[in-house]
């Protein structure tokens, strides 16, 4: 069948061909059905052991190390190993659960807005999804110039650099942006091999950094004394301490960060041979193991920094300018291991730091290309790795500009949108569970939702700029897809069109004289009402008795939906009439297609008739636009034009 990009372009150059061909890798013409198991390795992206994708998501997780003890010693002053117990916690029995079980219910990595968007249909669904979107890019796009951003401020505020590189912030982080970028236009094998070695680096100095901090806390007794004592004076009652302590909690959300891009880099994890398209129980099992065991270091790491910054470092030092603000176990390697230790540990900082947006990166490339496409609200070319990574590196230039490269104007956004998406998790697999039937699990999952309802609102309150900021990117995905979905309108996306036997028969007898469907809006579906819209169209296209038609009727099941492969059914009504029935979301699209697919069926043009409906024209363009029908004949003449260039192989349209 012809389709919308069978249309012929001006010649191009050899070095146009191939930049073309290399932008453009991985790029199916008829791909348009959602990726299987193997789509990555066919595409060029080999799939990896488990622990190597969880470098690649850990690069944001791990990363949190480089700024969360500081985070809690602000938020919590001498109460932060206890906030952060809380946080653990809450990971350990709340996050984790709930991603673990994501990771069951989509496979294929859409994460919990998939589980959502079969909770709503037509536009109310197609909205829904483009909301939770507008928070994923939040949560994504703000980890990349965040992380960048933070990584030149570590960059910055190093002894050795400080003269030199200070007020040069924002140059910093554009050139680690584009650097990010650069990696992932050559390709995530490479990515993830980039992930594995400053991931283990990065673990590596932060175990002897706490080792050390552990040792100097347990040679010196009177710190934990000291600590002990302050604490009582401050806070009294043992209680009141843990009262504080949860309602600290929200303070020091960030350190959930990971988990969302934990499930979203699902495809990349190779499950075994054992794994197929319809059966992805090893990518499950080693998705899980991946999650579980982040998890479990980043709550090893969480508890012990913050224990030996809190006892080991001034209060004074976290507030801003001073040495340990966002940098604590930065302090501590420069305080106990010296000059050199420090430096080496700020450089894996500032490694991981820029590169935790990788995981960021390979999220949006693995999110957006499976619905916006789908719904006709992106570009042909966004299923494509590498225009889509260009595309996410200018906006993240533009948001770096845009806060001037400053982490805290920032983490609004960030803990915003982490938290939503993390809340939305949560209500999804409660939602699953119930469907399932487990009750045990549905009220375990439904306190976990609470939890992360009360974060998110308290994050919220606490820093409205937050849900500004993502409002501004729900707004602009929601107004660049309906534009992208007008401006392809009339673009052929019918994916396979395929006929039933009696429907085959049809077509095949029509083309020993000449194919004439008749396109009939169903009605009573009574004898009167084909022998009467026959009677008109040969009145109408004056037309011979001796001349039999074929009506072909359409259903429109969900307007919404842009692409969707055409099942044809036919029969035989009161006896005399044949009849195709069609299901489709629109119906000039779902008649351009059969058209063009009885021609290259029999090598015979097809002939349709329609009657003028009448209306506004702007009205009817809008039904069509929104519900899939509207003026139906001119509509499938111009979708028949656009997908056949070649007038003499086009079909024809009648119209009376």
């Amino acid at each position: 069948m012809a389709t919308s990009t069978d249309v012929e372009s001006p010649p191009e150059g050899p070095g146009e061909n191939r930049f073309r061909a290399w932008l453009l890798q991985g790029l199916s013409e008829t791909a348009k059905q959602r990726p299987g198991p193997n789509a990555e390795a066919a595409e060029g992206h080999r799939a990896q052991r488990w622990w190597r994708v969880m470098c690649l998501t850990g690069v944001d997780y791990f990363s949190t190390l480089g700024y969360q003890p500081g985070i809690a010693a602000l938020a919590a002053g001498l109460l932060s190993p206890l906030a952060t117990l809380v946080l653990v916690a809450v990971t350990l029995a709340g996050a984790l659960p709930v991603y673990r079980r994501v990771a069951q219910e989509s496979p294929h990595g859409e994460g919990s807005i998939a589980m959502l968007e079969r909770l709503l249909t037509f536009w109310k669904g197609k909205l829904f999804v483009l909301t939770l979107l507008g928070f994923a890019a939040t949560d994504f796009l703000i980890t990349i110039t965040l992380s960048a951003a933070d990584a030149s401020t570590h960059l910055v505020e190093n002894p050795h650099f400080t003269s030199v590189l200070h007020g040069h912030e924002v140059v910093i982080t554009l050139g680690l942006v584009a650097l990010l970028g650069a990696v992932f236009l050559k390709g995530f094998t490479e990515a993830i091999g980039v992930a594995v070695v400053l991931v283990g680096g990065y673990l590596a100095l932060n175990a002897v950094v706490v080792l050390v901090g552990l040792w100097h806390v347990l040679t010196a007794p009177h710190v934990v004394t000291d600590w002990s004592r302050a604490l009582t004076a401050e806070h009294g009652n043992p209680l009141v301490m843990i009262g504080l302590a949860l309602v600290m909690f929200p303070k020091l959300a960030l350190g959930l960060s990971g988990f969302e891009t934990g499930v979203a880099v699902m495809p990349h994890v190779d499950g075994g041979p054992g794994d197929t398209e319809e059966r992805l129980a090893g990518r499950i099992r080693d998705t899980k193991k991946l999650l579980t065991t982040a998890a479990v270091i980043m709550s090893v790491f969480l508890i012990a920094s913050s224990f030996i910054t809190t006892l080991l470092i001034p209060q004074g030092e976290f507030e801003a300018g001073g040495q340990a603000n966002g940098r604590a176990l930065a302090y501590l390697a420069h305080e106990y291991l010296g000059s050199v230790f420090g430096s080496v540990y700020d450089a894996a900082t500032v490694g991981i730091l820029w590169f935790a947006g990788a995981s960021a990166m390979a999220g949006l490339l693995n999110l957006m290309p499976r619905y916006l496409p789908r719904y006709g609200m992106a570009p042909h070319w966004a299923r494509a790795v590498r225009p889509m990574v260009i595309v996410f590196i200018l906006i993240a230039f533009l948001v770096t500009w845009i806060f001037d490269a400053d982490v805290d104007a920032q983490g609004g956004a960030y803990a915003t949108g982490v938290l939503v998406l993390m809340t939305s998790a949560a209500i999804a697999v409660t939602i699953a569970a119930r469907r399932a039937g487990q009750r045990g699990w549905t009220i375990a999952f439904a306190v976990i939702s609470a939890v992360f309802g009360y974060t998110t609102t308290v994050n919220v309150v606490e820093r409205p700029d937050g849900v500004k900021i993502g409002a501004c990117f729900i707004a602009g995905i929601i107004a660049v897809s309906l534009l992208s979905r007008l401006a392809r309108a009339f673009e052929l996306r019918v994916t396979d069109v395929e006929l039933d036997a009696m429907a085959e028969r049809f077509v095949r007898d029509a083309a020993t004289r000449r194919i004439r469907f008749i396109a009939n809006e169903p009605d009573s579906r009574d004898a009167a009402e084909y022998r009467d819209k026959i009677h008109q169209i040969r009145a109408d296209n004056d037309i011979p008795a001796e001349e039999d038609f074929v009506f072909v009727e359409v259903t429109v099941r969900d307007p919404s939906d842009f692409e969707s492969a055409l099942r044809v059914h036919g029969e035989v009504l009161h006896g005399r009439y044949r009849v195709l029935t069609l299901d489709g979301s629109s119906i000039p699209n779902s008649l351009a297609a059969l058209l063009l697919h009885a021609r290259d069926l029999t090598g015979r043009q097809p002939h349709i008739y329609f009657e003028w409906t009448e209306g506004s024209p702007f009205a009817q363009f809008l039904r069509f636009f929104l519900f899939g029908q509207g003026e139906v004949a001119p509509v499938t003449r111009e979708v028949l034009r656009a997908a056949e260039p070649d007038r003499a192989r086009r079909p024809h349209v009648h119209v009376g």
